[in-house]
Formats: structure tokens, C-alpha cells, sequence
């Protein structure tokens, strides 16, 4: 494989994956640069939204293609935003309105349990009958006001309890040795070895 379509127009997720993928030589092309719309997200699971991006883009350039369907989830609020985490706060999607949404959503709420969850899925061609589907999760918790430059989304909500930092805080080497959507490629690398 030697080049490679990433389903997303989120500069935050095109940065982490070119930086993720760049050790394998492989040239990652962008849906955007390619004129491709984004796909519909009508489902309610993350996986069954990242298979119809990447199936979606794959079909559109005729290369293979690589979707993320990630976002947070947030215990005392049964999960939510979930697959939503981008359009919380409604259209067009805004992560300071998303931000904003969460923490009065989360006011007086003394479970403040969360993680951001990370779904792979990688198609060689658009009816790939076997995509590789890799996931990840990364458990924290909602700090009470956001704090950080560094990341994007919840980031600047998102506390890591071990390292005592807000995943805005860390460099983005840390971030991605620890975090759900390096956790999801790690695994994703090793079975593209394999397969």
C-alpha cells in the first residue's frame, strides 16, 4: 500500500495520523485534497459510522481509504455525547460550543468519569469484505474548566489522573503513546504487517 486516503476533513486528525503513518512511507492523501465530500454519519455506533466513511472514500477515489469514528463518553451522562461527541452542541460543529455544552451538562455532577473511545477502520477497496477494524480507549475524567493550548475537542476538558495533566497539556508524543487513537493504531499497524 502505498498510498492511502484518510476519511476526514478534522486538521486535528489528519495531523496525528500523517505523523502516526509517516514511518511506513506511505503517502496519506486527505479527502479534501481529492474533492470529496464527507460521508453521512446516520448511524449510532462508531464502528458502523467509521466503515461507511472509509467505504464511502474508497469507492470516491478508487485508493484505499482509512476512517476514525472516535469521540467521548461520558459515564454520568450514560455515554453521551458518544457518537455525537463532534455536533453536541449542534451545527456547524464547534469545539469551544462543544466544550461549553459539556461542562454545564456536567454542573453539580460529582462523577465526573469519562474516556474517549477510538475506532480504526481501514478498507484496501470499497467492498473490502474484510476491513481491518482496530479500537481504542482512553480513560479520564472531566476536569471542572478547561485548561491547555495543545490538542483538539475535549482535550482541554479532559483530564488524565496519572499524569495529573489535561490531554492539552501533552506534547503530541505523549498523546499519541497514550492516547485512544494511538492505542487503535498501534493495533492497526500491526495487523496491516500481518495482513
Amino acid at each position: 500500500m502505498q498510498k492511502l486516503v484518510i476519511a476526514s476533513n478534522n486538521a486535528g486528525k489528519l495531523r496525528e495520523f500523517s505523523h502516526m503513518l509517516a514511518p511506513l512511507g506511505i503517502e496519506v492523501l486527505t479527502q479534501s485534497q481529492l474533492g470529496i465530500s464527507e460521508a453521512e454519519e446516520p448511524h449510532v455506533t462508531f464502528i458502523e459510522n467509521a466503515l461507511a466513511k472509509a467505504r464511502h472514500v474508497s469507492l470516491m477515489s478508487g485508493l484505499p481509504a482509512l476512517a476514525d469514528d472516535s469521540g467521548i463518553c461520558v459515564a454520568a451522562l450514560g455515554g453521551a455525547p458518544g457518537v455525537f461527541s463532534a455536533r453536541y452542541a449542534g451545527e456547524p460543529k464547534s469545539d469551544q460550543r462543544n466544550n461549553q455544552k459539556l461542562l454545564q451538562d456536567m454542573q453539580g455532577v460529582t462523577d465526573r468519569r469519562a474516556h474517549y473511545y477510538c475506532v480504526l477502520v481501514l478498507v484496501r477497496h470499497a467492498d473490502d469484505p474484510q476491513p481491518l477494524i482496530a479500537e481504542g480507549e482512553w480513560h479520564g475524567e472531566i476536569a471542572q474548566e478547561s485548561r491547555g493550548e495543545g490538542g483538539f475537542g475535549y482535550d482541554p476538558l479532559f483530564r488524565v489522573p496519572e499524569l495529573g495533566k489535561m490531554s492539552s497539556e501533552l506534547t503530541p508524543e505523549e498523546k499519541h503513546a497514550i492516547s485512544h487513537r494511538g492505542q487503535a493504531m498501534k493495533v492497526l499497524l500491526q495487523r496491516l504487517k500481518v495482513a
